[in-house]
């Protein structure tokens, strides 16, 4: 375990020479920098978080006219805060700018052709942010040396998600955009929900667990050939992970209901359903590949108490699959 310290070190050098750079006048913030995480998460997460940093100074930020007339300090702020929270380290990149306008990353998404008008008319907001993670995209009116080349939050992302972390955005036009991140404190252990399919038993990373359901069985519908649950007012994709790993169910598993657990990627969500919920455990991961290559859907395997080997799914990997 290492302080995030050793990565905070780099920014302030970089940040004041971009702002001398672009004529704008940026008071940065670093909050956190004792906190603790796994030397190999540190030696991959300094670039992505550099690589926002940099947007948020050059794309974020307002020059100091531009500022002082909307109303605005002439200093734009920009805050890193790193802080723990249950098994994770949470990153937060906040700043006081522009924000991300999704009208323009709608207009955007059309002229790539990654989306017809009507498509992008339907997306909400949020649904329509997603695309900045898309490889190639870029809403920078003009190219420069920190962005514009739309390369960038795809590999952020990407990175993100090999680690097995979350990234997620706010934003508020005029107001201000936040990037939050969350990364797990260790890749060697994991806090986990461990679930009956069949005979097996299965861990859900519990940093992917939304929720956990019991739904009756009329209640599961069907569109367009593909189950799916309603909870309050949206339409989840269900994955039945007996079918996914080809697990015979127990026959006695649907007395009382289906049950569902919620997990999410970002934004997305999806229910798995399980033949059973046995609890919360911390299990150490062990790698699968060696001995079996990679297997779809499943991240790697830990041995039980009693024993017993427990497969750890891949959730991130499951969601993007069902999401595509």
């Amino acid at each position: 375990m290492m302080p995030i310290e050793t990565v905070f070190n780099r920014f302030p050098r970089v940040v004041r020479d971009l702002a001398n750079k672009l004529g704008k006048d940026v008071k940065l913030e670093l909050v956190g920098g004792e906190t603790e995480l796994d030397r190999s998460v540190i030696e991959v997460i300094g670039d992505p978080l550099l690589h926002i940093l940099r947007n948020s100074v050059d794309h974020g930020l307002e020059d100091p006219d531009t500022r002082e007339q909307l109303g605005k300090p002439r200093q734009g702020r920009v805050l890193v805060r790193a802080y723990h929270q249950d098994n994770h380290i949470v990153i937060e990149i906040r700043d006081d700018g522009r924000g991300i306008d999704a009208d323009k990353i709608r207009k955007k998404a059309v002229e790539k052709e990654l989306l017809t008008k009507d498509q992008a008319d339907r997306l909400t907001d949020r649904e329509a942010l997603r695309y900045i993670f898309s490889s190639g995209f870029s809403t920078a009116a003009e190219v420069s040396e920190v962005s514009g080349r739309g390369v960038g939050m795809d590999i952020v992302r990407s990175n993100i998600q090999r680690l097995g972390g979350l990234i997620d955005l706010e934003t508020e036009v005029g107001k201000g955009s936040r990037f939050v991140l969350r990364l797990p404190l260790t890749l060697a252990i994991i806090r986990g929900l461990l679930t009956r399919v069949g005979e097996q038993v299965i861990v859900l990373p519990l940093g992917s667990v939304v929720e956990t359901l019991l739904v009756e069985v009329d209640s599961i519908q069907t569109v367009n050939r593909n189950e799916v649950i309603v909870l309050r007012g949206q339409t989840l994709p269900l994955v039945r992970l007996n079918d996914m790993f080809d697990i015979q169910s127990r026959e006695d598993s649907f007395e009382d209901g289906q049950y569902v657990v919620v997990v999410g990627l970002a934004e997305r969500r999806i229910g798995l359903a399980v033949d059973g919920l046995i609890g919360e455990k911390e299990v150490v991961i062990k790698s699968l590949s060696r001995f079996c290559g990679d297997v779809p859907g499943i991240s790697g395997a830990t041995i039980l108490g009693d024993g017993n080997v427990a497969l750890i799914a891949d959730v991130n990997g499951i969601v993007l699959k069902e999401s595509a």
